[in-house]
């Protein structure tokens, strides 16, 4: 069996197509929990919810004090029966194909333990440019190593994206409340224990993006919160491959990036300089580091470099430069913004 998470609220609008698409799936043996997160909207979720339990036994109607999402899918995985968890947001839609594909993937694959797929945008690509920039990153990312490396930079899986084994769960913990993304933390934590994710390279699930969406109303989601979160399995992560742990440089010198930077230092990483190229930084000392032009960069094996530019389209710039003077992903630097 699959276990479908469906963490809901006040969702009376959207919830039907969510669910449309889950009823209409290939794969014959699926349960959905729809969870309903203490809606407030005069009933209306709850009768979305009833409605569908009625016309198929496979929906499970749960309806809990709201207490937020990461309780909400706790609450979730102790109710799920399935060898297989998917998740599924009540504002998105998904291919009918998709959880037999995705279950085929993990069937073929024994050492993934997390299978993700391809998302389509459906919001507007103008008007939500930079969530549109984001899905598009995360489809670039689609082997375990993919996966793996971009994990610093950004979340690098779409939580109503994905398909894990239960087992994963029982093993190295499930979902946490905190002020911090749940998702990225779930993902940061098993990435960290060695769990290996992957994607189905096909487009199985729209991601959409109604004005309410938690990442936009949250504070949980904000960008210092996932540099926070994420600081101290970088930290970890450059202790375990850095040769010259525990120096790093870091490219960038601006003021935030200097700020998200040195939360590694919290965590024992000492920062030996900064590289940029505004000319009004090169040169200086800040927080007692030189500032470098990134022209001088020694060559590969010399140091390790950790990129914090975040502005659209720098990292790629970066990745690019660092490249071409012969330092590798992984080995001799990696991205964190």
């Amino acid at each position: 069996m699959i276990s479908v998470l469906v963490p809901v609220r006040n969702a009376a609008a959207t919830l039907p197509a969510a669910l449309e698409g889950l009823l209409a799936q290939t794969y014959p043996d699926v349960e959905i929990l729809v969870l309903d997160d203490g809606s407030d909207d005069a009933g209306k979720t709850r009768a979305v919810m009833e409605a569908a339990a009625r016309r198929d036994a496979r929906v499970h109607p749960v309806h809990l004090p709201h207490g937020g999402i990461a309780r909400t899918l706790v609450t979730g995985l102790s109710l799920a029966r399935g060898r297989y968890i998917a998740r599924m947001d009540a504002d998105d839609t998904c291919h009918e194909t998709r959880l037999e594909l995705q279950a085929a993937f993990l069937d073929a694959h024994p050492d993934i333990g997390l299978a993700g797929c391809l998302a389509r945008f459906g919001g507007d690509p103008a008007r939500a440019a930079g969530y549109n920039h984001h899905l598009e990153w995360t489809n670039s990312l689609v082997t375990p190593d993919q996966i793996a490396l971009g994990r610093f930079r950004e979340s690098p899986l779409p939580h109503p994206t994905v398909m894990f084994r239960a087992e994963v769960a029982r093993r190295h913990g499930g979902y946490v409340h905190g002020p911090f993304p749940e998702d990225y933390e779930l993902w940061l934590r098993w990435l960290d224990a060695g769990v290996r994710m992957a994607k189905v390279p096909k487009y199985l699930v729209t991601w959409n993006d109604p004005p309410d969406r938690l990442s936009r109303t949250d504070p949980r989601y904000a960008p210092h919160r996932f540099h926070r979160l994420k600081a101290p399995y970088l930290a970890r992560h450059l202790a375990r491959t850095n040769p010259f742990h525990p120096a790093i440089q870091v490219m960038g010198a601006g003021r935030i990036t200097r700020k998200r930077a040195e939360m590694l230092c919290e965590y024992g990483v000492a920062i030996d300089a900064w590289w940029d190229i505004d000319p009004d930084k090169v040169g200086r000392t800040v927080g007692g580091r030189p500032v470098r032009h990134r022209d001088e960069l020694p060559p590969a094996g010399s140091c390790f470099l950790v990129s914090y530019v975040a502005s659209r389209g720098a990292a790629e710039d970066i990745a690019t430069f660092v490249a071409n003077r012969g330092y590798v992903l992984g080995r001799d630097f990696l991205p964190a913004a």
